[in-house]
């Protein structure tokens, strides 16, 4: 089967960035990454555009750069908080999910975070303390710490 180029809509996770162009194989493309609008196939007038647009946002990152390690810096150094439901033997109802920590992060920093800009390292089931991998930018990461709490 051969291969095919797309450019990407959104993040996808082992694959690249918004913006960015990609060969993957055509089934691929066109049962899953078209379909669910992650990508766009690939035209020259199309990748003009996504150019365009790249040489704009990396303008725009050079501006933000020091606000983003600013945010790098607080979530750092914030702690977040994140309670949940606990059975008897203090096993969670459920796991941790990326959005409920993007969305403890938001509470205790202050500044929206997507889900997808969150990722976990592991299964989070029981409480304790975590580190969470924050994108603050294509360029800036931040391990954000938080605390699970088992609430009855």
């Amino acid at each position: 089967m051969p291969n095919r180029k797309v450019i990407l809509n959104q993040e996808v996770d082992g694959l690249g960035a918004a913006g960015d162009i990609v060969e993957v194989r055509a089934g691929y493309a066109r049962n899953l990454l078209v379909p669910r609008g992650w990508a766009t196939p690939w035209t020259v007038g199309a990748e003009k555009q996504i150019l365009a647009l790249r040489k704009a946002r990396q303008a725009k990152q050079i501006a933000d750069h020091d606000e983003a390690v600013a945010v790098k810096d607080q979530l750092e150094s914030t702690k977040a908080r994140i309670e949940l439901k606990a059975g008897k033997n203090g096993r969670l109802f459920g796991a941790v999910t990326p959005a409920l920590v993007a969305e403890a992060l938001h509470t205790a920093t202050g500044h929206d975070f997507d889900r997808r800009q969150v990722a976990l390292t592991g299964h989070v089931k029981t409480p304790g303390s975590y580190t969470a991998v924050v994108r603050v930018n294509d360029s800036i990461t931040a391990n954000a710490k938080f605390d699970v709490i088992g609430k009855a």
